[in-house]
């Protein structure tokens, strides 16, 4: 055998192939994540062999980067599609069509046979779903799922919104079907009730925002002879109705999250389950997974106990009623709201003082009118009837995560969707400990108690401070994101080291999984998921591309309300800063644009360490939480961007316009008062993400 062809068949025999999900960067550049590798493999375009970002895929390493450095792969097969639909414009021929997806998606054009046109014209907007996927140069093949009203800007923003982020706007027919066999609201046979503690006896409420048409967690409260408290924090039963396999559950499990945009909600479930079938709503018999605590008066658990139940909620209540009750003492069972807001308020003293980081919470909402136009800005905060229930569910949280967390099956730790959250990365925390001490403020960054402590501290005394914004926006930027994962480290942020997501299954698939695990638990016949860290995964990766999707309906809000003020000047907060300029939010809307370092009078450097922009000539610096003066200088709504200049001291300018919409916005400190239009499902507004 020859030298070269010895060295050639040896070279053949060392081809690593590895599985791992790809990763397009903007530049159209591709990456393929395998988990295990320190360095992700780099693929060019024309050998990703029709995979798209998110794909899950088997590449073969083609190059090793010298001195062991970055590899260079080719893309073999395509093993899990992120995505399956797509939104652009239809090229129209006579017998077939082209749609032609926008401009940067690095995707070819899908070709749509003519029997699968459903009446589209040449130029349309419309989704696509990918039916086959071509083989190198043959175009992947789609049909037509929905053509887009191109007459309603809006509608067609806020589904392509969602098309792009890989939600899909309709349910599959068999789901559809699955649907039409299930029974009506309220029609609860013996066999559904069967094995199920009863509770429609003892009082049962919920607490909602004023628009919500579902509402999937109740709170029950009694006196024991015993003289303790009984509190149930009962959720609606989705996996009654949702079952492991079904096409309903897969569905589900796809979307893994209901996505919230300024103007709609696309569910996880179809609104027969989500509204109807799971809604605790008043006066009527539902099913329920309850977690039932046994208190003192000083918020101690005694007790609990876990399990199936039935309730009745004798009332619904808004948070704005709520808060009533809580600052007058007046009203509908009033006794009760105001036990509760006292063992609440204890409980959420406990979790600060135990290690959990007391960011206040603060929402911006666009008001709407009926063409979804926005006209308004809305600041919710949280208050006491909000953290009523906030504290209930985390409390049944935290107590499922601990109570599956010490049951075994053979020897081994139930494999079980935990909700982590890491402790913040060192070389973010050191950087904005240095930037926090220009201020004023110390910390401890010798280990994730002190860490935790310094930051509660630092939030008590800079509050009502100029720089106040400043610091709480950058010490939430130094937490890591929190994620599902079946590795339990515990939870920083709310200081738990156990916690998990029990009580929003109507629009969280974790959810569902947790209520499934539970059951199991329970009954002692658990069946451990071999695919549940994948499964939890999955689930991460849409909540993060869910919120992706609500930051773009919310730019894109922020736009269209700027067009009307095109020129006028407004006072800003300097909200971010990057080598080629700086973002603005301003103060009366909360809308944030960019300023670019073109139209700055000299020319700036970018300082990390203390998140600012410096001038060469002057010294000057503009950094995060610095007041300044904008002019609007255009909004694009096809970008979803917003461009403004700086109005530097000295500039030749008008004193600031005051536009005929008050310069301040309504300020709502009870609840989320959303207006939902749109022809969506309508879910209620979130609760927080923890």
């Amino acid at each position: 055998m020859t030298k070269k062809k010895e060295k050639k068949q040896k070279s053949s025999s060392q081809k690593k192939t590895y599985k791992g999900i790809v990763d397009v960067t903007r530049s159209g550049m591709a990456f393929v994540v395998v988990e295990g590798l320190e360095s992700d493999i780099m693929v060019k375009q024309k050998n990703l062999n029709s995979a798209l970002d998110g794909d899950e895929v088997l590449v073969d390493v083609i190059r090793q980067g010298k001195s062991m450095g970055r590899m260079e792969g080719h893309v073999t097969d395509v093993l899990v599609r992120k995505k399956t639909e797509f939104t652009g414009t239809i090229q129209l021929s006579k017998t077939f069509a082209f749609l032609l997806p926008e401009k940067g998606s690095w995707l070819p054009d899908i070709y749509i046979p003519e029997n699968s046109l459903k009446g589209a014209k040449d130029g349309d907007r419309a989704v696509v779903k990918v039916v086959a996927w071509g083989e190198k140069s043959r175009k992947p093949v789609g049909e037509i799922v929905e053509i887009l009203d191109a007459t309603n800007a809006n509608d067609l923003a806020m589904k392509e919104i969602l098309v792009e982020s890989g939600f899909p706007l309709n349910w599959p027919k068999d789901v559809l079907d699955e649907l039409a066999a299930m029974p009506g609201a309220g029609d609860l046979s013996a066999k559904d009730r069967e094995g199920r503690k009863d509770f429609s006896k003892i009082l049962t409420f919920t607490i909602d925002p004023v628009d919500a048409r579902d509402f999937d967690d109740a709170i029950s409260i009694r006196r024991l002879k015993n003289g303790l408290l009984e509190i149930g924090v009962h959720i609606a039963d989705v996996s009654h109705y949702v079952q492991p396999g079904t096409a309903l559950d897969k569905e589900a499990e796809h979307r893994a999250t209901s996505v919230y945009l300024p103007d709609r909600v696309l569910p996880m479930l179809p609104e027969k389950i989500s509204n109807e079938l799971c809604s605790l709503r008043p006066h009527e018999d539902h099913l329920c997974f309850s977690c039932v605590f046994q208190i003192d008066d000083k918020a101690k658990v005694k007790q609990y106990w876990m399990g199936r139940t039935i309730i009745h909620s004798r009332h619904r209540f808004t948070y704005e009623e709520v808060q009533e009750i809580i600052q007058t003492g007046e009203g509908p069972y009033f006794e009760e709201v105001l036990l509760l807001n006292k063992l609440s308020q204890t409980l959420r003293a406990a979790r600060f003082k135990d290690g959990a980081i007391n960011f206040s919470s603060q929402e911006v909402r666009f008001q709407l009118d009926e063409n979804a136009k926005p006209v308004g800005v809305k600041i919710n905060e949280s208050d006491e009837s909000h953290q009523l229930i906030e504290e209930l569910m985390l409390l049944a949280n935290r107590t499922v995560a601990e109570y599956v967390s010490k049951q075994k099956v053979n020897t081994h730790p139930v494999p079980f969707p935990y909700r982590v959250h890491d402790t913040p990365d060192e070389e973010k925390m050191h950087v904005f400990a240095v930037f926090a001490g220009k201020f004023g403020y110390k910390f401890d960054a010798t280990s994730p108690d002190t860490i935790a402590a310094s930051f509660n501290k630092m939030l008590t005394l800079v509050k009502g401070k100029p720089e106040q914004h400043v610091l709480e926006t950058l010490g939430i930027r130094t937490m890591a994101k929190a994620i599902y994962t079946s590795d339990n480290i515990g939870h920083y942020g709310l200081g738990f080291p156990y916690y998990c997501h029990f009580t929003s299954p109507i629009r969280r698939y974790p959810d569902v999984l947790v209520h499934r695990i539970l059951a199991q638990v329970l009954a002692g016949d658990i069946k451990p998921d071999k695919q549940l860290e994948k499964r939890c995964k999955h689930s991460s990766d849409m909540e993060r591309k869910a919120m992706e999707a609500e930051r773009a309906g919310n730019k894109y809000k922020q736009v269209e309300y700027m067009q009307d003020f095109i020129g006028e000047t407004f006072e800003g907060i300097v909200s971010g800063v990057a080598h080629f300029g700086f973002w603005v939010e301003t103060v009366f809307a909360k809308c944030e644009g960019l300023v670019s370092v073109h139209g700055l009078r000299e020319d700036y450097k970018h300082s990390e360490t203390d998140y600012a922009l410096i001038g060469m000539r002057t010294g000057k610096r503009i950094r995060i939480g610095d007041k300044v003066t904008i002019r609007v200088v255009s909004a694009s709504l096809a970008k979803r961007q917003l461009d403004y200049e700086l109005v530097e001291e000295g500039s030749d300018l008008p004193p600031l316009k005051k536009s005929g919409r008050s310069e301040r916005p309504e300020r709502n400190d009870r609840s989320d008062n959303r207006k939902k239009t749109g022809k969506a499902p309508q879910h209620k507004s979130r609760k927080k993400k923890k």
